[in-house]
């Protein structure tokens, strides 16, 4: 891991992979050190927002000495996201991965899913899974339009969309739970570090 300076008040962790921000995030969300506002992860990197009156270097010092963790130790409850797998992309995604589209939903529901980190739109979480292989490519031709609460997967990872927008990721179902609400507290549901269960829905 690599702690770098980011801006006048925060710390750039540079980590491996996915599976090391997964580990050192959770190690940071059960124990945040002293002085850090906000805890910030992506695909390879986590970024601490500081106060204005802490100690760079001692921030980091006591972030080097954090024991990384497993996803979940923060003891965190899994959001329960009830889904119709009716999505116009499950047997393409499907036949990508070399099983059935009924054995994808089977996958899809009893995966043990956790928001990695979040990004593209407020409320968009990047979820990985710890029980299944997902390697899912986005269409070759991005859609204009994806309907919000669209299910969907692209690389090794599963996502909802929040609202109506753009997308290129592989459609297999649709959520019947808002993911943002901007009059809800808290808005998003799927904040980093959150177990996520698939509830299937006739």
């Amino acid at each position: 891991m690599r702690v770098l300076p980011s801006g006048s008040h925060g710390l750039l962790l540079e980590l491996a992979d996915l599976g090391e921000v997964l580990a050192h995030h959770a190690a940071l969300e059960q124990a945040r050190p002293e002085g850090v506002l906000d805890v910030v992860p992506a695909a390879r990197t986590i970024l601490l927002a500081l106060a204005p009156d802490a100690d760079p270097a001692e921030v980091a010092a006591r972030v080097r000495d954090l024991r990384p963790r497993p996803p979940g130790a923060a003891g965190r409850e899994p959001v329960e996201l009830p889904v119709r797998y009716d999505g116009e992309d499950l047997a393409e995604a499907a036949r990508l991965l070399g099983i059935d589209p009924a054995e994808l939903v089977r996958r899809h529901a009893g995966e043990e899913w956790t928001v990695a980190f979040c990004g593209f739109a407020p409320g968009f979480g990047y979820l990985t899974g710890a029980r299944y292989a997902w390697s899912v490519p986005r269409r070759d031709t991005p859609r204009a339009a994806v309907p919000a609460g669209a299910v969907a997967l692209a690389g090794e990872f599963t996502g909802v969309y929040p609202r109506r927008s753009p997308g290129g990721w592989q459609l297999i179902g649709t959520a019947l739970t808002e993911v943002f609400d901007a009059d809800r507290d808290p808005p998003a549901l799927l904040v980093p570090g959150t177990p996520v269960r698939f509830v299937e829905q006739a």
